[in-house]
């Protein structure tokens, strides 16, 4: 009997799974980091009004955006020399343009420009850290650490509700939550950390 309905409790665990898996997956695309002041994108168009130089900022959007790009910096550099005020205002609808047609070549939405300084968590900064210094040791031991952390947690949970009662339901759904809690946090990171390499990432 304990076997048969261990059985059961995995079987409707695993649908549970799914469909929580399926809503992990989807991007959190309201915490973009290139849709920050501070953000690369933002940073690439000051170099550019600055300098003249397009070039730097179409790297961003695709081809098919590149001439409302090209028609908005124009419009910028031809008005921001006026004065101060105008030149904030030109310089902001350009921010504005550029990271609303890099999110909507990402397949993302976008929602404003966030502060300077706005708070992405550690995986951010850790990761344009490894693009300036070349290494990867920062960001790989922080995700390694984090990861270990939260699976030896789960998995201490997880087992410390396995041995239950038959007799008791609810200590079988205790299970059953420690269960979904333990799969649902390391089959996002296996199939993460195992998907192919993709030119489509959200920042």
């Amino acid at each position: 009997m304990e076997n048969t309905m261990y059985s059961t409790v995995l079987n409707s665990s695993l649908l549970i799974i799914t469909l929580l898996f399926t809503g992990l997956m989807l991007p959190n695309q309201a915490e973009a980091h290139c849709d920050s002041m501070d953000g690369p994108v933002v940073l690439a168009a000051q170099e550019a009004l600055m300098t003249g130089d397009v070039n730097l900022v179409l790297i961003w959007v695709n081809k098919e955006q590149e001439g409302q790009i090209r028609e908005s910096f124009q419009q910028a550099l031809d008005v921001r020399d006026e004065n101060e005020q105008v030149r904030e205002m030109a310089d902001m609808y350009f921010f504005e343009t550029l990271v609303r047609l890099h999110r909507e070549s990402e397949g993302a939405t976008y929602t404003g420009l966030k502060p300077a300084g706005t708070d992405f968590g550690p995986v951010i900064p850790a990761g344009d850290h490894a693009l300036e210094t070349g290494s990867l040791k920062e960001l790989r031991d922080l995700i390694v650490r984090e990861f270990e952390a939260g699976l030896h947690a789960y998995f201490d949970e997880m087992m410390e509700a396995k041995e239950f009662d038959t007799n008791d339901v609810e200590a079988g759904r205790k299970f059953v939550l420690k269960y979904v809690e333990f799969m649902h946090y390391a089959a996002p990171v296996y199939s993460a950390v195992k998907a192919e390499k993709s030119v489509d990432h959200t920042h």
